[in-house]
């Protein structure tokens, strides 16, 4: 693989390696740095590129795995994510109100077992394909469709458990 043909295999994903970073650790400046060293072990890794079935899914892998070594190295118990799909114009209060919802959902999805955490993220935020899941996580596809149900089941009872105390 030439480096022309890197850039253009690694343009469309970076983000998504950095969005998956920024899941498991706790900081930008964490995620970042995750993100370049997985660029660089995929740059060394370019001749091996081209053999494989779906690089994406092994960049993915790759990413998720680097990102286990560096939690484990630091033993880091506190998982974060910050994700804002919204952009444009809107009121200050719209633009608070958002911002208080996806902190409450970005709260429920960290208490979520670890698998489920992973499942949402790749499926819910980073709109990967089963197939795509099953080869970053090794699970099987139907397994992941259950992983990814009971975690929606369990941020919905949460949320509603959340807003029915509230109107209490």
């Amino acid at each position: 693989m030439s480096e022309t043909e890197y850039l253009a295999f690694i343009d469309p994903i970076k983000h998504k390696i950095f969005r998956l970073s920024k899941r498991f650790l706790v900081s930008v400046d964490e995620a970042e740095d995750a993100t370049q060293d997985v660029l660089l072990k995929l740059w060394k890794n370019r001749k091996r590129l081209s053999t494989i079935s779906n690089p994406e899914a092994f960049a993915m892998t790759i990413t998720k795995n680097h990102c286990f070594d560096r939690l484990k190295s630091r033993q880091a118990s506190n998982l974060k994510i910050i994700h804002s799909n919204f952009t444009g114009y809107e009121s200050l209060e719209r633009r608070i109100e958002n911002n208080d919802s996806i902190n409450l959902i970005n709260k429920l999805i960290n208490l979520l077992p670890e698998k489920q955490r992973l499942v949402i993220q790749l499926r819910d935020i980073e709109c990967y394909e089963f197939k795509e899941i099953s080869e970053i996580i090794g699970m099987n596809e139907t397994a992941i469709r259950v992983t990814l149900s009971r975690a929606r089941k369990k941020l919905r009872n949460e949320l509603i458990k959340l807003h029915n105390y509230g109107t209490q």
